[in-house]
């Protein structure tokens, strides 16, 4: 149990760890479940950065801050993979085109605007709970990590992947399957249920938002790829939390 957390930490953050992620043991899937506590780790970590920044420096430079701190954390891994899914679903190519377009290492036209747009909303949403109380930001900053893991741990196990052969994404689904599911599921739905008393409106228009945008991106990988990739799993994450985190904002704050 530990070692499978350990390696959705290992995996998905740059904290150092003794265990290797991307060992060959066939077990990478096991992980899966633990996706959601990863991400609940990371967003104490920013919520924790975002009351020591807000406490000493302006809404402008600490949300510059957070995002900055949020992108370092993660090693830009699923950000990166947002880049890759722009570049290679906005193509007008086929869809073996548009995988080798993903697997291309340098970010083109499509990639950088869907990375600057993320970004963006990120730290407007970010700027606009560093302006109200501290239990908003910091339940943003908890619950959007939480469900950007959440989608990519669902979207591996249960929808088809588009690449054959071997991929650091094949790899890691391995072992995945219906207990890794619902152990996700399960954590996601408990800190859902935790701030739900205390931000309830937000909290369901966050999971709303965030499950409408990973949604639409499924949609459209399904449709140009026919299915997903490692690099679609790392956008979903990133729509899913910028969608919440401008979620627990609308309609508080101007």
């Amino acid at each position: 149990m530990l070692e499978d957390f350990a390696r959705a930490l290992g995996f998905l953050t740059v904290l150092p760890l003794p265990c290797s992620p991307r060992d060959e043991s066939g077990s990478f899937g096991r992980s899966f479940g633990w996706f959601p506590a990863v991400g609940l780790l990371l967003g104490a970590l920013l919520g924790g950065g975002a009351l020591a920044a807000g406490a000493v420096l302006p809404p402008p430079v600490s949300a510059a801050l957070v995002v900055a701190l949020w992108v370092l954390l993660t090693g830009g891994l699923h950000l990166d993979g947002l880049m890759d899914t722009c570049d290679g679903l906005f193509a007008a190519k086929s869809p073996r085109e548009r995988l080798e377009i993903m697997s291309d290492t340098h970010p083109g036209a499509f990639g950088v605007l869907g990375a600057v747009c993320v970004l963006l909303v990120k730290y407007g949403a970010l700027l606009s709970l560093l302006r109200t109380d501290a239990l908003l930001l910091l339940a943003g900053l908890l619950f959007a990590p939480v469900l950007g893991r959440w989608t990519m741990a669902a979207a591996a196990i249960l929808l088809p992947y588009a690449r054959h052969g071997e991929s650091l994404g094949g790899r890691f689904r391995r072992g995945a399957g219906r207990a890794q599911l619902a152990l996700a599921s399960g954590w996601m739905l408990a800190v859902f249920a935790a701030l739900a008393p205390v931000q309830g409106v937000r909290t369901v228009a966050a999971l709303a938002a965030g499950l409408t945008l990973a949604g639409a991106l499924v949609v459209l990988a399904l449709r140009r790829l026919s299915g997903l990739t490692g690099d679609v799993y790392g956008g979903l994450g990133e729509l899913a939390e910028a969608g919440a985190l401008a979620a627990f904002v609308a309609g508080c704050c101007r």
